[in-house]
């Protein structure tokens, strides 16, 4: 069973430790998102060094390429990407039911590569197999994403996450105990904005022997605090949870953190920031705007990340204007630091205290 220790409570929100074979997680963290076994731009020293605690990688797209087979026969992800820290997994499911032409049954998935057009099928259990040889710390469970927000369709893909959550299990324990390694399970609570189906999907993954969960299926903070109160007063206490693909806004960040979850991971920091797009305390800026020709300052004056202490806005106004690969590393470097040490700050306030004015001043600030 992985091991979390929980150091202080305020509320549902509570500052933890996980700790896992690669090492301990301070929670709550944010987890920078190496979909393909990289976070795109950065190498994995560079995420060291801006104070990355973990990442998480995609089976859907390594399954496609480079394949379990090949990570495993690497030495798992850890040694084939060089990251020796935590890792986790997201199953893949979100990604293979946004696909097109999706074909869904009881059994599992079929879809065609979006690379080159094969043909592939992921079922509970083949997830939990790619998962296992991949070699992450954590891994979610396959699950089932709503092809519309309506009720009929949340109900039926929250019931079929459950039965494949009931398989996921069979198979992570049938592979554990011959494996070598110690590798955790997380369920994942579906629901959608429904909290009926929230607190239902909550007390069914409660129930099965699992190490932790994740939350699915958030896209705007909307809500969203309603939301975790239901299911985060339900889940058990002594693990840890997951919100999944969240934290492109800060607001997600605090929100989540407030009502009870431990971990975050998001492609938005990074993706914005290949596009110009980049936080500051102030909001966040588009670089390219012309304003900042001749703007010799730092993007942030009290941020001590490898862009803001040494280039210039003016030099990143450069860099994106002459199309530079060059821009998008700095500004990957400047965002996901940025939403690293946001999350950092919030476990400090929780640990003396403070939480509730941080929040405000931030998102005060942060959104005017």
């Amino acid at each position: 069973m992985l091991k979390f220790d929980i150091k202080k409570r305020d509320g549902l929100a509570r500052v933890g430790v996980i700790h896992t074979p690669h090492g301990d997680i301070e929670t709550p963290a944010f987890v920078g998102a190496a979909t393909r076994a990289t976070v795109k731009a950065l190498t994995m020293k560079e995420m060291h060094e801006l104070g990355s605690q973990a990442i998480l990688a995609n089976t859907y797209h390594l399954v496609l390429r480079p394949s379990p087979e090949l990570i495993e026969k690497a030495g798992g992800l850890a040694k084939f990407s060089s990251w020796h820290k935590p890792t986790f997994t997201d199953s893949g499911g979100f990604q293979i039911f946004s696909l097109p032409n999706v074909k869904i049954s009881e059994q599992g998935v079929k879809f065609k590569s979006h690379i080159d057009g094969r043909n592939f099928e992921m079922t509970p259990e083949s997830s939990m197999q790619a998962q296992w040889q991949i070699g992450t710390d954590i891994h979610m469970a396959f699950d089932h994403l709503a092809k519309s927000e309506s009720r009929e369709d949340m109900e039926a893909a929250m019931r079929r996450t459950h039965q494949w959550l009931d398989r996921c299990v069979v198979e992570h324990k049938r592979l554990e105990k011959k494996a070598k390694t110690e590798q955790y399970l997380y369920a994942v609570v579906q629901g959608g904005t429904f909290n009926d189906l929230r607190a239902e999907s909550a007390e069914y993954c409660a129930s099965k022997d699992v190490d932790g969960f994740g939350i699915g299926g958030v896209f705007t903070a909307d809500g969203m605090d309603e939301m975790l109160k239901t299911v985060n007063s339900i889940l058990p206490e002594n693990k840890p949870r997951h919100l999944l693909g969240m934290g492109q806004e800060p607001i997600d960040l605090f929100i989540g953190a407030e009502y009870g979850c431990d971990t975050f991971d998001c492609v938005g920091p990074t993706r914005m920031a290949r596009n110009g797009s980049l936080y500051t305390l102030d909001g966040r800026i588009n670089i390219k705007n012309a304003k900042y020709t001749n703007d010799f300052t730092p993007l942030m004056e009290d941020c001590d990340c490898e862009c803001c202490q040494n280039y210039t806005r003016a030099y990143l106004h450069h860099l994106f204007k002459t199309d530079e690969i060059t821009a998008k590393v700095l500004a990957s470097i400047h965002n996901e630091h940025f939403i690293v040490h946001t999350v950092d700050k919030i476990r400090a306030s929780l640990l003396d205290s403070t939480f509730k004015n941080y929040k405000v001043e931030f998102l005060s600030r942060y959104y005017h």
